[in-house]
């Protein structure tokens, strides 16, 4: 069976797991309004108190959260919106939600006059601990009415600055609006790290160099500690011979790696067919040197036929893996280098892939207009 266990740990390296993440903003908490909201805000308070004390961490998370969305925009009590907000991030922390953690634990301390000098403490140890574990972007927008997306994702009301937080690994921030170009940023959130970074979006006039390009392809995008620009242009000819090439890349592995797969799968039964009959053999006096003698049988020569064509399914078995494994590596890897060689922006009716890795997932997040 070592060709069979060979194939299966080869399918297996190859395996993808995919994920994509969300950003969250500490800044934009506009919750809906809803009726007694103060009678099912005591409630639920009542109920997250008593689990905290026990130290019942999901049970008080899931309380204070409902107490949370239960808040009203007009909530006249802003202390104790503030103090929710606050224990539900530190409930977080405890279950090792960093992302929302560090989000409500800032939008608590954005109403720190409402709390206590004991609160703002705790809250404050609390978001320094959670933005050790999440990266923090501080992002201005031009103009400040413009849809910010954060892996295709609205973010919600549009402002000027956003303060995001975001899981580690590589996300893609984009602006557009009506009348507007787009602006399009990617971002390598790294655990601890804080980054600034500016979207201007040119206005329609700047942006439509030709009657025939796509109105609205343009992006200018400013991060620290590098700026980067790029006016609007219409793809290049070489934009779709990528695409072209995964998809063949992906036929020609999948197609290698089911083609070595029966090869080590037939060669594994020739062998262990090949195993049976010699122990028939030994059982009527057959030793390793029979078939050495110029008078052996003709059951000899059938062995080393089988023998040389078990050999044979063998090696062309462990051809094809291996053909199919770099087919595969350099299809994965064409996500990444696709930048670097290309040098270009992704047309706007199109599709754009970005890899993503968090600390528990690795994938590519799918991007476009379709």
């Amino acid at each position: 069976m070592r060709f069979a266990a060979q194939s299966l740990w080869i399918g297996l390296m190859l395996g993808v797991t995919i994920g994509m993440t969300q950003p969250v903003r500490a800044e934009d908490r506009n919750p809906a309004p809803g009726g007694s909201v103060g009678s099912t805000v005591k409630d639920d308070l009542r109920r997250a108190r008593r689990a905290r004390a026990s130290g019942q961490w999901a049970e008080a998370h899931a309380a204070y959260k409902a107490a949370f969305e239960a808040i009203d925009a007009t909530w006249d009590t802003e202390r104790e919106a503030a103090e929710i907000g606050g224990e539900l991030g530190l409930c977080e922390l405890a279950l090792r939600k960093y992302r929302d953690a560090a989000e409500h634990l800032a939008w608590s301390l954005e109403r720190r006059k409402a709390l206590s000098p004991a609160q703002q403490k705790r809250f404050g140890k609390g978001l320094a601990d959670a933005v050790k574990r999440v990266a923090t972007l501080y992002l201005s927008v031009d103009p400040p009415d413009a849809e910010v997306l954060i892996d295709g994702t609205p973010i919600g009301r549009p402002r000027r600055t956003y303060r995001l937080f975001f899981e580690p690994g590589m996300h893609m921030v984009r602006a557009l609006a009506r009348g507007r170009g787009e602006a399009f940023q990617s971002l390598d959130a790294r655990a601890g790290a804080e980054t600034k970074m500016t979207l201007q979006l040119p206005r329609a006039a700047e942006s439509s160099a030709g009657e025939d390009a796509p109105a609205g392809l343009a992006k200018t995008a400013v991060t620290e500690p590098q700026a980067a620009t790029t006016s609007a242009r219409a793809p290049a000819a070489s934009a779709s011979w990528p695409g072209t090439l995964r998809i063949g890349g992906a036929a020609l592995a999948t197609a290698a790696l089911a083609t070595g797969t029966v090869l080590l799968l037939r060669a594994d039964v020739i062998d262990g067919n090949l195993a049976e009959r010699d122990v028939a053999r030994r059982r009527r006096g057959w030793t390793s040197t029979t078939c050495w003698w110029p008078d052996a049988s003709s059951t000899c020569a059938e062995i080393r036929k089988e023998v040389a064509g078990r050999d044979r399914l063998a090696t062309l078995g462990n051809v094809a893996l291996a053909t199919g494994a770099v087919f595969g590596i350099a299809t994965a890897a064409s996500f990444l280098a696709e930048g670097w060689l290309l040098g270009g922006t992704p047309a706007r009716e199109g599709v754009r892939v970005a890899p993503s890795t968090t600390g528990t997932q690795a994938g590519l997040v799918v991007q476009g207009v379709w």
